[in-house]
Order: C-alpha cells, then sequence, then structure tokens
C-alpha cells in the first residue's frame, strides 16, 4: 500500500485473512498503533528515526488476563456446603478494589495519551524518498528512481504537507545521489546520448512553470509573488509594472513565452529577479532544487513536474475517469511521453487560473469570513470552473492559497493566527460538498500540524451530520450540504 493505509487500523478495516501480509510505505500521521505493534500481518516502510512520538506498547495496551477476576463479590444467593452464605475476607475485597482503581487510573492515563497522539494529522518523509532509499540499500536505485522521489518530495513541499527546514534536509540528502548518479567528467560532456537522462541541483525560483509560459504570466498564478505583492489589487498591479521595470525587462518581453524572450534576458533570469526581489519584499523567492534533462532538447524542474503530475490526476477534463486520469499522470513521469508532459503543462496552466480568479472573486466578494476560531469561504456552485473544487489536492491548494492572500490582504492580527475551512460543491444531484480544514498561516514558510480531522468527526458525531471520512487525510472529509449549518455550529462550539 504505497501513501494510503498507514493511520487506519488496516486489519479492522479489510478483515484479511490470517495468512495475508501488507507492506505500507504513507507518509501520513499518525500511524495507527495497531498497525505499528502487529509484528505478524503489517509491515511498516519507514524510517526508523520517524516513530519518536509513539507510545510504548505497555501504555496502550493491556493483558486482559492478568487483571485476574475482575468480577467483584459473588452473588449473595451462592452458599457454603453446610447452607451458610459465603464471606468474603475483607483483605480479598480490599484487593479486588485497588485492582479495580488502578485498571481505571490505567485507562484514564490510556485515553490521555490515545488523545495526544491522534488529536494531530501530519505528514512524515515522502513515500518516494523512502521507496528510493530502500531501493539504494538493495544496489538497485537508478537515476529514474531518484527523479521520482524527487518529485514526491518537492510535491510535499507545494501542498504545505511538510515544512520548509525538512523540505531543504530531504533536498540536501537526496543531492548526494544526484552528484553519485550524475557525476561526468570533461571528455564525457561531448559524448552525451540523446537519450540520457541528466539531474542536476540548482537553486529554483518560486515561480509556477516559466519556462512553459510567460514571465508575467508566472508572476500573476505563482502564490508567492500574487500574495506578497497583493496582485489583486491596482496598486499591487503597480508594484508589479515597478518590479519588472527595476529588473530591466521589457513588458513585451515579459508577455510573451519565456522560449522566445530574448537569450540574453532568459539566461540571466534568476540572478535578475534575485537582485531586485529584495526590494519587493520577496526575499526567499528561490529555493534549492533539480532539473532533469532527456537528451539535448527536454528540460524539466521539479516544481514544474510537481505542478504537473498533480494537474494531471485532478483534471476535469469531460468523459475521463480517474483511472485514467491516474494512468496519464503516471506517463508524465516517463521520459518516452513527452506529448502526454506537454498535454499535462497545460492541464496545469488551465488549474491555475482557475486558482488565482477564485482567489480574487473571494477577496472581492468579501466571502472569506470570520466564523470565532477560525475563518470560513464557500466556493460558491456556478462559480467558473467550479468543477476544479471537487478534488481534494485542488482544494487544498485553494485554501492555503486564499488564506495566505487574506492574510496579506487585511491589517488584522488575528488573521495570522486563525485556521480556514473551506467548503466546496462535490456532487449537485447527491446533494454534497467536499470540506477541507486546514491550520493557520505558519511563521517563516513552516507548516503546523492539522487538528480538524478529530474535530470533525466530533462535530459530526455530536450533530448527527451525515459525512463520510473517507480520505487519507482525515481534515478532508464529504458532507451533505443541508448538514452544512448545524455541523458549522457544532464546530464553532468545540472550538472555542
Amino acid at each position: 500500500m504505497i501513501n494510503c493505509g498507514a493511520n487506519m487500523d488496516i486489519l479492522e478495516v479489510l478483515q484479511p485473512e490470517e495468512h495475508v501480509q501488507f507492506f505500507i510505505c504513507d507518509s501520513h500521521r499518525p500511524i495507527d498503533l495497531f498497525n505499528i505493534y502487529n509484528d505478524t500481518q503489517i509491515r511498516l516502510l519507514m524510517a526508523p528515526d520517524e516513530d519518536d512520538n509513539i507510545p510504548a506498547y505497555e501504555e496502550v495496551f493491556r493483558n486482559e488476563e492478568s487483571d485476574g477476576d475482575e468480577s467483584g463479590i459473588e452473588s449473595d444467593d451462592s452458599t457454603e456446603p453446610s447452607g451458610k452464605r459465603r464471606r468474603f475476607d475483607e483483605a480479598t475485597i480490599e484487593r479486588q478494589i485497588e485492582r479495580r482503581q488502578k485498571k481505571r487510573q490505567w485507562e484514564d492515563k490510556r485515553n490521555k495519551i490515545m488523545f495526544e497522539y491522534t488529536e494531530y494529522s501530519y505528514y512524515g518523509s515522502s513515500s518516494a524518498v523512502v521507496m528510493h532509499n530502500l531501493a539504494w540499500k538493495m544496489s538497485k536505485d537508478t537515476n529514474d528512481l531518484l527523479w521520482w522521489a524527487i518529485v514526491g518530495l518537492t510535491d510535499q513541499l507545494l501542498s504545505k504537507k511538510i515544512d520548509r527546514e525538512k523540505y531543504v534536509s530531504d533536498v540536501t540528502e537526496l543531492n548526494r545521489h544526484v552528484s553519485r548518479h550524475n557525476h561526468r567528467g570533461e571528455e564525457e560532456e561531448d559524448t552525451v546520448s540523446i537519450n540520457s537522462m541528466r539531474i542536476s541541483f540548482t537553486p529554483e525560483l518560486q515561480l509556477v512553470l516559466y519556462r512553459h509560459w510567460s514571465l508575467f504570466d508566472s508572476l500573476k498564478h505563482s502564490s508567492y509573488t500574487a500574495c506578497n505583492l497583493k496582485l489583486w489589487t491596482l496598486k499591487g498591479n503597480k508594484r508589479l509594472l515597478e518590479f519588472l521595470a527595476d529588473m530591466g525587462i521589457p513588458l513585451a518581453q515579459c508577455k510573451q513565452k519565456f522560449s522566445a524572450m530574448d537569450v540574453s534576458l532568459k539566461d540571466n533570469i534568476r540572478e535578475t529577479l534575485e537582485a531586485s526581489a529584495k526590494k519587493f519584499g520577496l526575499d526567499s523567492i528561490t529555493l534549492p532544487s533539480f532539473q532533469v534533462q532527456y537528451g539535448f532538447k527536454n528540460k524539466y524542474c521539479a516544481f514544474d513536474m510537481a505542478y504537473t503530475i498533480g494537474a494531471s490526476l485532478e483534471a476535469v477534463e469531460k468523459d475521463k475517469t480517474q483511472e485514467e486520469n491516474f494512468l496519464h499522470a503516471l506517463d508524465c513521469l516517463s521520459r518516452s511521453h513527452i506529448d502526454k508532459q506537454l498535454h499535462a503543462l497545460e492541464l496545469s496552466k488551465r488549474q491555475m487560473k482557475a486558482l488565482v480568479n477564485q482567489v480574487q472573486t473571494l477577496l472581492d466578494m468579501a466571502q472569506v469570513m470570520s466564523a470565532g476560531p477560525f475563518l470560513y469561504a464557500c466556493v460558491q456552485d456556478g462559480t467558473p470552473d467550479v468543477q476544479h473544487f471537487s478534488r481534494p489536492n485542488c482544494l487544498n491548494l485553494l485554501a492555503r492559497f486564499t488564506l495566505e492572500a487574506y492574510v496579506k490582504m487585511v491589517k488584522s492580527k488575528r488573521a495570522k493566527t486563525q485556521p480556514l475551512v473551506m467548503t466546496a460543491p462535490l456532487d449537485l444531484d447527491k446533494g454534497t460538498s467536499l470540506v477541507i480544514g486546514i491550520p493557520p498561516l505558519p511563521e517563516l514558510e513552516q507548516s503546523s500540524k492539522n487538528f480538524f480531522g478529530r474535530a470533525f468527526e466530533q462535530a459530526a458525531e455530536k450533530t448527527g451530520s451525515r459525512t463520510l471520512h473517507d480520505k487519507f487525510d482525515p481534515s478532508i472529509i464529504e458532507m451533505k450540504t443541508e448538514d452544512q449549518s448545524k455541523f458549522f455550529d457544532a464546530l464553532i462550539s468545540l472550538l472555542t
């Protein structure tokens, strides 16, 4: 089971036969304790340093046989052979009472430990990175496997599943493998095969798909630049033009396709952007990343690949099933399907445009509202491109984009400490919506643990709301639209 199954009791859910074994490689945390302590049917593939917070076995599991006879005092009608009622020794009664008290104390402590362990959901190391490390230790790693590990890690960062510190740490580790696999002498440089694959480590701009778009469009559709420059306002658009002028790049060059730009501008674009970025509050416009080159022509960066794979998985094209989307995304990872990668790039651009337009609508219509302990936003039915947001990952990108934009736009300091709950139409015929909860905007671009999974469960249970908690991420649920009002009332009461 890849990237699923770790945070649920697999044996309870699937009820397999005793001879069946499960091998689980999953980044979802926390891991279900029944999976951790089952040493016969469950095999967890994970880094050994990720189990620091797992409770000890004796703290959460108890051998009932060792509790002895806890049935209490015999019933009054039990008699001795002589016909007299049995009398119990006072010491025996005291031992039974003491044993019950100890059991109750143990159960109270266990409940507290279990609550603290399962209170937040978060993510561990990327499954792609774990699988690559496993292949490496078995001496079966290749450049392709390494590139897929890089794409998996990059996707975690773009989805805000891991913090920047964790990302940089894993990138540093992967760079060692990149050096090992892609070391080539000067003499070999002239004899590169047209079918070769080479990965290189390089600082990467936080601009979405800029090599395959225009620089102007990329700046407008990247969450980092859009939020920091406040591009939803007239003043923000003016600052964007000032930024381009400060870089010395003519507007005509910025608005044409990047590949058609003047070579002198194109080749030094990162250095040019970095030189002007600090003046406009874009101090972290670059991140360490990787590029891959197939032969002499096709070059992709890990950021672009992660965006396109995500867009392919959740494509909203007509007459395409989820299975077909999955296979298309799988083909995009192959170097032999360049045409499908190009198609996925267009899907990703379409998704980015839908995201930016929706954030603009939510801000212009003041549809991001404070519900007390959290912010709330609703994507209305009938909104252009609304079908994009019936997909979990795309809704997650929208929610995080919206929260970051809202915090930058409003002057309230409280907004920085508030989480966001967002809903979007899922199935109009069934009357269902998709609901997601994300944690507050983190300091220094670090993601924080998410408490909405448990909160959603408790609010649904308290109100009897018709919800479906069948996503691998517990902070995303499906709900009957007509139950939203009472559900959110309970959620407000719960978190206040």
